[in-house]
């Protein structure tokens, strides 16, 4: 019994698709066609799942095609705020674009192709996660978690802190997600940020990852343009973790 769609195009539930003059009918057709007939259970079961595998694959294909469409027409988002202080490791000075310019900017180009994101957090310890979840209105859905220490930079009491890092997570989930860019605004000031470098921890935790996933760290280091893992930009951590994160979902479980 053969499910196979050749070309997307999405069907009513229990409509006959036609394919290359072929009449393709769907697992809700024929679950139709076994309870009139009186078919056993059994059979009855089977195509059940059938459909629900069907139904599930075409909310999959949807969910890229529109996901596809979206990204075409998201825009390089501006970084509309700076960030400048001076704390015992030194000037930290780099610009960034806050939450509310993504959603901005992308929030009407995803509601078009019926797209739509909510958050997840939870907080344990001194570690916030924040779980980025893209939906379809077909109902597919995807994740994308990260987690990050309380942000006690600058002079934020603890409320602050863990707000700080939930709303930096929040920004880097969503950009992960959609594969979002942005770019500096043209202001016409020529100051190059300092460049903060991960830490002597999450250097460790990279070569970790890199480790567990048998990945050649000769290319990794090439694609970061970075000599070491200790010389990777601090900027790029949640970038590296999160792929790791993914590649570690391929990795063949013992």
């Amino acid at each position: 019994m053969s499910t196979a769609v050749e070309t997307f195009e999405p069907a009513k539930p229990g409509s006959i698709t036609r394919m290359e003059g072929r009449v393709v009918v769907t697992p809700l057709e024929m679950l139709d066609r076994a309870t009139a007939q009186n078919a056993p259970v059994e059979i009855l079961e089977r195509l059940m799942a059938l459909h629900e595998r069907y139904e599930a694959n075409r909310a999959r294909q949807a969910f890229d095609a529109a996901l596809a469409s979206a990204k075409a027409e998201i825009p390089v988002i501006l970084k509309n705020r700076t960030v400048d202080f001076t704390s015992q490791k030194g000037r930290t000075n780099y610009r960034h674009e806050d939450l509310a310019e993504i959603a901005r900017t992308i929030d009407p180009i995803l509601a078009k192709h019926g797209l739509s994101y909510r958050f997840r957090t939870k907080t344990e310890g001194g570690t916030a996660t924040v779980t980025c979840i893209v939906s379809h209105r077909d109902g597919h859905s995807e994740e994308n978690t990260l987690s990050a220490g309380h942000d006690n930079s600058g002079n934020k009491n603890s409320i602050q802190a863990v707000g700080s890092a939930i709303t930096y997570l929040q920004r880097y989930t969503l950009k992960a997600s959609l594969g979002l860019s942005a770019s500096d605004d043209d202001d016409g000031k020529t100051t190059e940020p300092e460049v903060k470098v991960i830490s002597h921890e999450q250097a460790e935790e990279i070569r970790d990852l890199i480790g567990k996933t048998s990945s050649n760290i000769d290319v990794f280091l090439k694609a970061l343009k970075v000599e070491s893992v200790a010389d990777i930009p601090a900027k790029e951590y949640f970038r590296v973790i999160g792929m790791f994160t993914e590649k570690m979902k391929r990795v063949p479980q013992p």
